[in-house]
């Protein structure tokens, strides 16, 4: 989807401290949302009488309706200028919905999952497209204002096990309506004006110009076979503890820690890419993430599961900044904002929709041992093709 049309310029100004702080927030109350939600969802469903295979089919199904429902939004935000209003849907509508799933009717809890994942499947890339943008004009990097969503994400998950210990899974809908509220009263503050291009480059010219580019191709199937593993942790993390033994008091530790970590690794994120480069920092990051899932194969215990989140912030923090970066400099200001959405497309929803089926097969099948295997070969695999892309960019920059 490009929504570089529709992505205010900042000026440099008395209006950039304004901008960013607001940006800061919308991450700050999206990660809250998401932290005392997502990680919790699997156990609520389970609570509903659903397997986690069911679980899995569910969540592949919704995140590839998300995908077909990409060039919609696209139009929305390109043709009729209406990035501000799409942005406030993406949190209204899986706000408001989300107590449906409390529910029994298996029917109306797939629809629910469905319009829920189709409507926060675009706030992603058009948060994030602001956030480039701001940061750029206001001389920062992307990761000081990304941080603020895994600080939310850190304390929602913390709270969210407390929460849930003290209220109960079925009342799991009431913090994440609260913060998508107040997410909402920032993004109506947003500046909507902006300046239009004179020359626009369709979504689907644009994709089909990005999809004739070998490198990003092979850095899309890196990314696709890195981050489907994430699913283990997004969607699952919280039922394989509960299998191993923990409460939701502990799971709620363990997911704090996890994004607490990748607050420090998105502060230094920018030395790093200066340092390593897009390349080695994506191959450092996959690394990390097959060490990740290798421990906790090979060591599926309660007290090292929750040690093992220390890693989080150097592979998905790490590889999360790297990747949206290196989108922004190999597409160009013309195709950035397509290239984020299909980046998302491919990180967020193939990745997502392989991820949750196949680990939800594996852990109904298999339990954690065989999904956490999967997972720790999978990032290997995409190790190999970033390592692939790396050599390819080396030679390309000697010949130069």
């Amino acid at each position: 989807m490009r929504r570089g049309t529709s992505i205010r310029r900042f000026s440099v100004g008395s209006k950039e401290s304004e901008v960013l702080l607001k940006m800061r927030g919308l991450y700050l109350f999206t990660g809250l949302a998401g932290g005392s939600f997502n990680p919790y969802v699997t156990s609520l469903l389970v609570h509903q009488g659903m397997t986690s295979q069911r679980i899995g089919i569910m969540m592949a199904f919704g995140t590839l309706l998300a995908i077909l429902f990409q060039p919609l939004w696209g139009i929305l935000v390109d043709h009729y200028q209406r990035t501000r209003l799409v942005l406030m849907l993406t949190l209204i509508v899986p706000g408001t919905i989300v107590y449906f799933y409390n529910v029994k009717w298996l029917v109306v809890i797939v629809l629910v999952y469905s319009l829920y994942t189709i409507f926060q499947s675009t706030q992603t890339p058009i948060a994030d497209a602001y956030a480039v943008n701001a940061a750029s004009a206001a001389g920062t990097s992307f990761g000081t204002i990304r941080l603020f969503g895994s600080i939310g994400t850190a304390l929602g998950g913390y709270f969210g096990g407390l929460y849930l210990n003290w209220m109960g899974v079925t009342e799991l809908w009431i913090p994440f309506l609260l913060f998508n509220l107040l997410a909402l009263l920032l993004v109506i503050t947003i500046p909507v004006n902006v300046e239009r291009r004179t020359h626009h480059v369709t979504f689907t010219s644009g994709i089909r110009q990005l999809l004739g580019n070998r490198v990003f191709l092979l850095f899309l199937a890196g990314c696709f076979l890195v981050n489907q593993t994430l699913t283990a942790f997004n969607s699952f993390f919280v039922l394989t503890f509960q299998m191993a033994g923990g409460s939701f008091a502990w799971s709620g530790i363990a997911l704090m820690i996890a994004s607490i970590t990748s607050v420090p690794a998105m502060l230094v994120a920018a030395s790093v890419l200066k340092k390593y480069g897009y390349e080695k920092t994506l191959m450092l990051a996959s690394v990390v993430y097959m060490l990740r899932w290798a421990i906790q194969w090979l060591i599926p215990v309660p007290g090292v599961m929750i040690g093992v989140q220390t890693l989080h912030g150097m592979s998905f923090g790490f590889f999360y900044i790297a990747a949206v970066e290196y989108v922004a400099s190999i597409t160009g200001k013309e195709l950035q904002a397509t290239g984020q959405s299909l980046f998302n497309m491919v990180f967020v929803g193939l990745g997502g929709i392989a991820g949750n089926l196949l680990n939800g097969y594996l852990l109904d099948s298999g339990g954690p041992r065989l999904m956490y295997f999967s997972c720790t070969v999978s990032a290997a695999l995409g190790a190999l093709l970033l390592y692939k892309v790396s050599s390819i960019s080396h030679k390309k920059q000697q010949s130069e």
